[in-house]
């Protein structure tokens, strides 16, 4: 190609004259033409405002999550069981327990006349209070064979058992509570067989004793004023009866403190509500021992009524423990070790001070010093 035809090629570089874009990097200057990258364009900031995308703000922070329940956190330890294995594991516990109670049955079938020594001497001590042959009558062949050797050791295996029992029920129960709650297992079963243990010998050494006296001296004194002989032949069975509904009425109502730590462990009641509504649940206490006591008079009821009243104070102390561990906060341990150590100090000189200056002594049953 001739030299002119290729200058003409060239674009020159006149005033007001668009420059063409070039696909080609530095292609102004391979064409001839060099754009001076610093030189003013009046429509460069027009230009820069459409092309250029808006600055994109920045996103929000994420929501900050609440505080994670420890509890929650256990919630992957829980076992996950069909209705069918829970009939499965119930039938499991069912057998243990009754297995456990064979067991205890059959050792105390063992020892079941020395058993029956240790029953029937409360009613032998309070026949000889009033006057009358510490004997119980036997009404029906079968009476002494199915009291001694059949009720009497099923009723000892029952509390002997009860520890056994109540460790399958937690078992039962176990796998459907959080981590921190299963770690509760030795306490829930010492403290509940302990109080059930507790009410049966309270019921034993206390209550049984002076229901029984009375009972049976209501007729020595109704014939004494009318001059009418009444004599008391108390049955085996009857006997065995009403020990066995004071044994058990007052061993289930000494369970009073541990219903109340799990209805405060469930948040059904508060130590709070309990302490400001106490009036309400001392007149509802006395109500229900006056069902459970098996004499109509105030010194019986009282009998009843204080412990179960103690107890109910005892169920708000440990509910208020419970709280005070929610909330990580410890109970002063060694100011009520205090406390208790100086009562048990002044209670021991004082027995000591009746035994040795009075000419009291001690005695199996209640005052349990006497003079």
């Amino acid at each position: 190609m001739p030299q002119d035809e290729q200058d003409k090629k060239i674009v020159p570089e006149t005033e007001g004259t668009p420059v063409p874009a070039y696909d080609h990097p530095g292609g102004a200057e391979i064409h001839g033409h060099y754009e001076d990258p610093h030189a003013y364009d009046p429509h460069a900031n027009e230009t820069a405002l459409v092309t250029q995308p808006p600055p994109i703000a920045p996103p929000p922070p994420p929501p900050t999550p609440p505080p994670a329940d420890p509890e929650d956190e256990d919630d992957d330890g829980m076992l996950r069981m069909s209705f069918l294995d829970h009939l499965e594991e119930l039938r499991s516990r069912l057998i243990k327990a009754v297995v456990g109670l064979v067991v205890a049955y059959v050792g105390c079938l063992i020892f079941a006349g020395k058993l029956w020594e240790i029953v029937s001497e409360p009613a032998a001590a309070a026949l000889r209070a009033i006057g009358a042959a510490p004997d119980l009558a036997q009404l029906e062949p079968m009476d002494a064979f199915l009291v001694v050797y059949f009720k009497l050791p099923l009723l000892a295996a029952l509390f002997i058992a009860s520890p056994w029992i109540l460790w399958q029920v937690w078992a039962f129960v176990a796998p459907g509570l959080y981590k921190k709650e299963r770690n509760m297992a030795a306490p829930f079963v010492l403290s509940t067989a302990g109080l059930f243990i507790a009410g049966g010998c309270f019921a034993y050494f206390v209550a049984f004793r002076f229901g029984l006296a009375f009972l049976l001296g209501i007729g020595m004194n109704f014939g004494e004023t009318t001059g009418a002989k009444i004599k008391p032949v108390v049955s085996i069975v009857s006997y065995f009866d009403l020990f066995v509904n004071v044994m058990l009425g007052i061993g289930v109502t000494f369970e009073l403190p541990v219903l109340i730590f799990f209805l405060t462990m469930l948040r059904v009641v508060t130590p709070g509500f309990l302490i400001e509504h106490s009036r309400y649940a001392i007149l509802a206490i006395t109500i229900i021992a006056a069902f459970i006591t098996p004499t109509p008079d105030v010194v019986n009821l009282l009998i009843f009524a204080i412990p179960m009243i103690l107890l109910y104070f005892v169920g708000i102390f440990a509910g208020y423990l419970l709280v005070l561990s929610r909330e990580g906060k410890r109970f002063p341990w060694h100011i009520l070790a205090i406390i208790v150590t100086v009562i048990a100090l002044i209670a021991a000189a004082v027995g000591y001070i009746m035994i040795s200056y009075f000419a009291y002594k001690l005695v199996n049953y209640w005052p349990f010093i006497v003079k």
